[in-house]
């Protein structure tokens, strides 16, 4: 089996927002074949396709009604099997969005399991009696509010981490896992190159789901994330799945530690390739979680890189993001999306694709998309967003008060629309879209982008080509330089004689660098960077803003 996942660079798409291809204002699978030209110009090896399965949406088709069929809105199988056949003519591999710690409560399962206490699908779902007039037990959701549902039908409450809509499958039911593990071979045999996994570490809840007596942060959290039986769970579908395909699985798992973090990827234990972890994503929220933003240092955001290196090194593979579908733009939150947005998206992405670990793009970074500000809580679509605002303003908190942290970090500010040119609806769709357009289209564009030798994305193109020509970009270890350093980041990486320098000033001040001497004996030779370069590498050299260079040495 290849190590292909290790070495190819994967390109997110959220289908709704990326091209609608027949005007009804949501994007679907023909809007993404009419772009693969695009994507193989970038040079992306992998797409990751956000849910496409059958959905109600109440949270943007992560509650699947039907594993075996298609939304509506996106298209047809038939679509989804051109979609394939395109992306593979193009050498495009395609990874699916695999979603089995809860379904819609419009699954067939569930509708058959709330039927009565007796039904054979009835374990399929978590349910318990209430106590007395209250919830089974403490637990909250991630959309705010009990993690439990009354069911008037049996007198029971139904397990949601999430939505009411979402209801948390159960896996002990051995018969469960078997109708997951063959919906899993059916997308494979049809071809599909493998998946990322929707929250996969917390499928198995600790027995009894007792209340959460410490109560901080998410209360509950501790007795379903990364559970008791979740490794025999990965393990076995391993077993009777993953070790069967050559393909790529990523787990995403929040509130994982890099020891916890080995336990999922480590190449002995046969569970997946690599995870996501959340440490950096939770670097800017203060002790009231997500929405209490507070300011980063870079000196953490090392901290936590290396230790994730550190900790998963030779024995897993990290994966490389600094935003997705969930999360804000990172030209937004790590860079300057004013005066610095072209320079800063440039060093970004320096960072993601030299750094050791297979490096995400999600949509539209690889333009310098930013974050929106829309004026009134009526344009925003995101649940989770949605819920929370709410429930601020009857906390007497004021919209303009509630709405700051909305900006900062809410998921629609990564599910506005792909900005493809400068006409209405910035080229994403003839209708009406779904969610409105970031007003800045205009300026920042795909069409422009291709139009300007010096854009972010011919940027990220050369990053894609510099990672496939030199394998110590890949595979190469991780030497810190300047670890205390709150403005510079800066590196090197060697693998079997090959070494490459990355310097990066993450400030929009003019930085002054002295390099180690021994360094500077050996012949440095630039690969890229994002500002004119004339000189050789000196033992004090003057960064700019947000500039960033990689040398071979």
């Amino acid at each position: 089996m290849g190590n292909w996942w290790k070495e190819g660079v994967v390109y997110q798409v959220y289908p709704r927002s990326f091209y609608d291809s027949n005007g009804d204002g949501i994007g679907d699978l023909k809007g993404i074949i009419q772009k693969l030209d695009y994507l193989k110009e970038l040079g992306v090896d992998i797409i990751w396709l956000n849910p496409i399965y059958k959905s109600p949406n109440a949270d943007n088709g992560y509650d699947i009604s039907d594993y075996y069929d298609i939304m509506d809105e996106f298209g047809t199988m038939e679509d989804f099997e051109n979609l394939l056949d395109e992306a593979h003519k193009r050498g495009i591999k395609i990874i699916m969005d695999l979603v089995v710690n809860h379904s819609s409560d419009e699954h067939i399962w569930f509708i058959e399991s709330r039927k009565s206490k007796d039904n054979p699908y009835r374990d399929y779902y978590i349910w318990r009696k209430g106590r007395g007039e209250n919830a089974p037990n403490n637990w909250t959701s991630f959309f705010s509010g009990s993690a439990w549902e009354y069911d008037e039908n049996t007198d029971e409450y139904y397990l949601h981490l999430f939505a009411v809509k979402q209801p948390d499958l159960n896996w002990e039911n051995e018969n469960l896992r078997k109708e997951v593990y063959k919906m899993m071979k059916w997308w494979l045999d049809k071809g599909i190159d493998g998946f990322r996994m929707d929250v996969i570490n917390f499928i198995s809840k600790v027995d009894g789901l007792p209340d959460d007596e410490d109560n901080k942060g998410l209360v509950g959290f501790k007795y379903y994330a990364n559970g008791p039986r979740v490794h025999e769970y990965l393990q076995e579908m391993n077993r009777e799945v993953l070790s069967k395909y050559d393909i790529m699985t990523v787990g995403e798992t929040p509130g994982v530690t890099p020891e916890i973090g080995r336990l999922y990827v480590d190449n002995d234990r046969n569970e997946l390739n690599m995870i996501f972890q959340f440490e950096l994503m939770d670097i800017d929220s203060g002790k009231g979680g997500k929405w209490d933003v507070v300011p980063w240092k870079l000196t953490d955001f090392k901290r936590i890189m290396y230790k994730w290196y550190e900790g998963l090194k030779e024995k897993g593979w990290n994966s490389v993001y600094l935003n997705n579908h969930d999360q804000p733009r990172l030209v937004s939150r790590f860079g300057n999306d004013k005066e610095y947005r072209v320079e800063s998206a440039k060093l970004l992405a320096t960072f993601i694709h030299t750094w050791q670990g297979t490096p995400y793009i999600y949509q539209g970074e690889e333009i310098g998309m930013t974050n929106v500000a829309f004026d009134s809580i009526d344009d925003y679509r995101d649940i989770e967003t949605i819920n929370w605002y709410n429930e601020m303003l009857e906390k007497g908190l004021t919209p303009k008060e509630i709405l700051e942290p909305i900006y900062k970090k809410g998921r629609d500010n990564a599910r506005t629309p792909m900005q493809w040119d400068d006409t209405e609806n910035a080229g994403f769709t003839k209708g009406i879209p779904w969610i409105k357009v970031n007003p800045n289209y205009k300026e920042i564009n795909v069409k422009k982008a291709l139009e300007d030798k010096n854009s972010v994305f011919y940027y990220y193109k050369k990053l894609i080509e510099l990672r496939k020509k030199y394998p110590v970009i890949v595979y190469g270890d991780i030497n810190l330089l300047f670890e205390d350093d709150e403005k510079i980041f800066a590196y090197t990486r060697s693998f079997e004689g090959q070494n490459i320098l990355v310097l990066m000033n993450f400030s929009k001040d003019e930085v002054e660098i002295e390099i180690p001497k021994k360094l500077i004996e050996s012949k440095m030779e630039i690969l890229i960077g994002n500002y004119e370069v004339k000189d050789c590498l000196q033992d004090k050299v003057i960064f700019k803003p947000y500039e960033a260079r990689v040398y071979k040495y």
